[in-house]
């Protein structure tokens, strides 16, 4: 039976209850013990979440990046098990289930239920249904000194009890596409993994010369650095190139969220090498496919000799022993910065023109199989995620008989 038939099935006439968060639950704020007295958080025993947590571990959490002392819980009572945090101020409708006896900090709001509604209602159903009611946070805040939730609304935003059965069944159809999503995810992360290690393999050894099987030149014999300026009024978010639209990893580089609006710049112009020359372990490579313009993070390496082949030159620049190289050079400790100078001097394994255009064109394609990977990835987890999201709205979109 497929999911559409089960959630009309499931939802044909079904009875529901509406009561409000604040019939429903006991809400109160976390709260963040001082730091200046150290017995509150030496030897903590005391799961205390964060924003942090949620971003780092998900959103069903049974431990904490960090604990506090039992001597730093108020009144020394902690938030029940099974409770929701949702962030009423800050990064506002993010929530989690927490399955454990916790403390929150104070952007969070903790929903813990009433006694006489825990056996109406499942936690992990509240869970889901507070995918609404963080909906709902992010499009009712008022501002101040800073964006919260309308808190008198927070409390009369309604919650459906229908029947524990049906709350069971929509939480393992639910449950189900969480983990059909999460088991495609590490499969296609996998198969990315796999791939660039494999990119990475063949071109070390395909770019590993005995020191007298080749020529060897310096890097400044065979390329400068852009000599060429261009306008402000020439540059847009495609072609305007700064350290932070260069991806790691060798991944090139996405839309510029930042476009001048006055000066001249380095220009590039095709098949010219960008290079990230902040932080240089974060191997920031692009080789241009058009003309534009970037800024002094930004090394642009112009090839001069015909004889090397431009993209023979840039698979070289990307392996990892010129980063590392180029780490061995760099200068300062918090941001290092390469030294240009020692950049020049790095020596380039010249083969045959035959060779080098053979290396190119075995390294495109692991370049074209890697990249093809790297976008279907988000492209796919983002098709599921909203395929998820349908349906659950649908399983939660219960008939209101009354307003609350």
């Amino acid at each position: 039976m497929s999911e559409k038939v089960s959630i009309k099935e499931l939802l044909d006439g079904v009875e529901v209850e509406w009561k409000s968060v604040e019939e429903v639950f006991n809400l109160k704020n976390g709260y963040t013990p001082s730091k200046s007295n150290q017995k509150f958080w030496e030897n903590g025993t005391v799961p205390w979440f964060r924003m942090e947590d949620l971003r780092k571990n998900g959103q069903v959490l049974n431990k904490a990046i960090q604990n506090v002392s039992e001597v730093a819980v108020k009144g020394g009572k902690l938030f029940s098990a099974n409770s929701i945090i949702i962030a009423t101020s800050a990064t506002i409708g993010e929530h989690a289930l927490i399955t454990v006896p916790y403390l929150s900090n104070q952007r969070f709001t903790n929903l813990t239920l009433k006694t006489k509604y825990k056996n109406r209602l499942k936690s992990k159903f509240i869970f889901y249904y507070c995918f609404l009611l963080g909906e709902w946070c992010k499009d009712n805040t008022t501002m101040s000194s800073f964006a919260s939730v309308d808190m008198n609304g927070f409390k009369r935003f309604p919650i459906p009890i229908p029947h524990t059965d049906i709350q069971s069944e929509i939480v393992r159809i639910l449950d189900n596409f969480t983990e059909l999503t999460a088991e495609l995810t590490a499969e296609l992360t996998a198969e990315l993994s796999a791939r660039k290690k494999q990119y990475s393999y063949y071109r070390d050894k395909l770019l590993t010369f005995e020191e007298n099987q080749v020529e060897w030149k310096a890097l400044r014999e065979i390329a400068e650095y852009s000599k060429t300026r261009i306008s402000f009024d020439e540059l847009d978010e495609t072609n305007y190139v700064g350290v932070d639209n260069l991806l790691q990893n060798r991944a090139g580089k996405t839309l510029s969220k930042y476009v001048p609006n006055e000066g001249n710049f380095t220009k590039y112009i095709e098949n010219d090498i960008l290079i990230g020359n902040i932080r240089p372990y974060l191997k920031k490579i692009w080789q241009s496919n058009c003309i534009g313009g970037t800024n002094g993070d930004v090394l642009v390496i112009h090839p001069i000799d015909d004889s090397v082949n431009s993209q023979y030159l840039y698979q070289v620049l990307a392996d990892d022993n010129f980063f590392e190289y180029n780490m061995q050079h760099a200068k300062g400790a918090k941001m290092p910065r390469g030294n240009k100078p020692k950049i020049m001097e790095y020596k380039i394994p010249i083969p045959s023109p035959e060779e080098q255009k053979r290396i190119v064109s075995i390294l495109d394609k692991f370049d074209i199989l890697t990249n093809s990977i790297s976008e279907d990835l988000p492209r796919e987890i983002e098709l599921r995620q909203k395929q998820y999201e349908y349906y659950r709205d649908k399983l939660l979109d219960f008939p209101k008989i009354k307003e609350v």
